[in-house]
């Protein structure tokens, strides 16, 4: 009997599934590499300092209680949150990692014949989304510096436009948009558009001009900000995200959230977390001083790179970079490689000794 062909809703049919960087099990399997070798995950900008102390504490607490169902509402996280960020509870959406924030994005907003608008390169699940709700794709080239081109964005804006994606700083160029240019950008723009303002990498920002999208929720604009406690927080392995809109907007994106999307354990580290301000602090420091420790290695390897407000640099190794990285990973360093840019690589930056490691190599690779 001849297989349907037809069973696929349009537009599944296009999205091919997301590429993570190798788990460091993955790596050490395919190319057989010693069991006492280490390997350094340097390909998904994960905080190489690990989550809090208190989170490990909250998480052995909240061990026990995984029989029951988690707190659908997160009432305790929420709050905690709108504390944090001097908001209402009302006003947060809580995600399993922030990518399911966008997936709840296209549910709620995206239907046929509407338009959405990102950077390329910039985050590959905005496309994603705008495949899976099978609405139209409108990749914007990034600036000569590597920024979004607000300007190019806006006028691609036309009468179908519905949404918006400015990852902000820009994943994987670390790069970010000043205050000025997001506020000409909001200037004027049609009230059926939703721009969504991606913070993944806010705590890493030492920008002051960067702008925070809570100041535009406050005064009303059609603004959703994207924050997770997968980075700066170092809960990756959690997938806890969260959203930030205006009631009207939160409202929403609740009515399409499933229920006890976000588990127990997650909440209570996430809750942990936030009472830590020194984490997020040395995690900050540590990534500055590690930045500063990249770029001085890339230009005496004669490396043109591109400063970074996130807590990866994206550099181009001057050759096609995807050997490079085969052969650093027979080194047992995973890095990444692809984003429309041949000879480009991004690499999570973390502390001094990892760094040298990373460096070291990379010279040993190029000389090579």
């Amino acid at each position: 009997m001849a297989a349907e062909t037809n069973l696929l809703r349009a537009g599944v049919d296009k999205l091919r599934p997301y590429v993570p960087g190798k788990p460091i099990e993955e790596v050490k399997r395919e190319l057989g590499l010693p069991e006492d070798l280490e390997i350094i995950k340097l390909a998904s900008n994960e905080n190489l300092l690990g989550p809090s102390v208190r989170a490990i504490e909250a998480i052995r607490n909240a061990a026990p209680e995984i029989w029951l169902y988690p707190d659908d509402t997160c009432y305790e996280l929420k709050n905690a949150l709108a504390r944090f960020w001097d908001i209402t509870p009302e006003q947060l959406i809580i995600g399993n990692g922030s990518d399911e924030i966008i997936h709840f994005l296209a549910l709620a907003f995206l239907d046929k014949d509407d338009e959405v608008i990102f950077a390329e390169p910039s985050f590959v699940q905005y496309r994603a989304a705008a495949m899976l709700a099978n609405v139209t794709s409108v990749p914007v080239p990034l600036d000569a510096e590597m920024r979004h081109d607000l300007p190019a964005m806006k006028a691609a804006i036309t009468q179908r436009t519905k949404m918006v994606f400015i990852a902000n700083p820009n994943n994987p160029t670390g790069t970010v948009i000043s205050r000025a240019e997001f506020e000409l950008f909001l200037k004027d723009l049609p009230p059926r558009v939703v721009v969504v303002l991606d913070q993944a990498y806010y705590e890493y920002v030492e920008n002051d001009d960067s702008p925070s999208a809570l100041d535009y929720i406050r005064e009303g604009h059609n603004v959703v900000a994207l924050h997770t406690f997968s980075k700066a927080y170092a809960l990756a392995g959690l997938r806890i995200g969260y959203g930030i809109a205006t009631p009207q907007l939160a409202g929403y994106l609740q009515q399409v959230r499933g229920p006890f999307n976000v588990n127990l354990v997650a909440q209570a580290a996430a809750i942990a977390s936030l009472s830590d301000t020194d984490q997020v602090a040395t995690a900050f420091a540590c990534t500055r001083a590690g930045l500063e420790q990249m770029y001085e290695a890339f230009q005496s390897m004669g490396l043109s790179y591109v400063p970074s407000e996130a807590n990866f640099v994206l550099f181009d190794c001057g050759r096609e970079a995807k050997p490079v990285a085969d052969e650093l990973l027979k080194r047992g360093i995973i890095v990444r490689v692809g984003f429309g840019l041949p000879t480009m690589m991004r690499v999570t930056v973390g502390p001094r000794v990892m760094n040298e490691r990373f460096i070291s190599s990379l010279r040993e690779v190029l000389a090579a």
